[in-house]
């Protein structure tokens, strides 16, 4: 096997949380008498963190007094709701358990807020993760390295013993930035055209084949 360590994306990778996701942010925004978004816009928001899916879900002249206010809403919402519709996706949890049974050492890398990260992965992933690392005061959020290269660190390996599994641009970046190996997998928030506009190189369409890549 090339790689020690598997880093792995959250939302749209390991975990579909769109659902959740959808109705927290437009529970919020209701809860301020503004308008509802879309699913499709939640979808195409999302992999940036909660502030980002907030800015681009008010209305542009709300004002950012009135943002604040909705991202202060939000985050202890969401953190309350992320678990009623979110799940992982089908074939994820032998995919992980295949990769661990062979020494593989597995991490999740999220922008989402590191309590939210840490409730979902200890709900969905027991036993299977050396760490989970969201998005805090201490580390700055995807694309800076800050998130990988931390884990990296606490798991022992380098970056080139390990690679980042995402399904978004922000993940290609943030891979890019720390200097490590990315594979994008296509089941996620974006689409196969869009990752390959974004300089994806190497893309998986199942989590069956992500296993076979990584074993390989």
């Amino acid at each position: 096997m090339r790689y020690q360590a598997v880093l792995f994306d959250m939302d749209g990778t390991v975990l579909d949380t769109l659902d959740d996701l959808y109705d927290s942010i437009n529970h919020s925004l209701a809860e301020f008498s503004l308008p509802a978004v879309s699913r499709e816009h939640v979808r195409l928001c999302l992999g940036n963190g909660a502030a980002y899916l907030v800015k681009h879900s008010v209305p542009a002249d709300c004002g950012a007094a009135l943002e604040a206010e909705v991202l202060a809403f939000y985050k202890p919402w969401y953190d309350a709701h992320c678990l009623i519709k979110t799940a992982p996706y089908d074939g994820i949890l032998p995919m992980m358990q295949a990769l661990k049974a062979h020494g593989l050492r597995l991490a999740i890398i999220s922008n989402k807020p590191d309590c939210a990260v840490q409730e979902l992965s200890a709900a969905f992933f027991p036993g299977l993760l050396e760490l989970s690392v969201g998005e805090s005061p201490s580390v700055r959020r995807k694309p800076a390295p800050d998130t990988v290269l931390t884990a990296a660190a606490q798991i022992g390996l380098s970056v080139e013993q390990c690679v980042y599994v995402g399904d978004s641009e922000v993940d290609l970046l943030t891979a890019r930035n720390a200097g490590m190996d990315c594979i994008s997998v296509t089941w996620g928030f974006r689409d196969e055209p869009q990752l390959l506009d974004a300089g994806a190189v190497t893309l998986v369409h199942t989590p069956k084949e992500l296993r076979d890549l990584l074993l390989r």
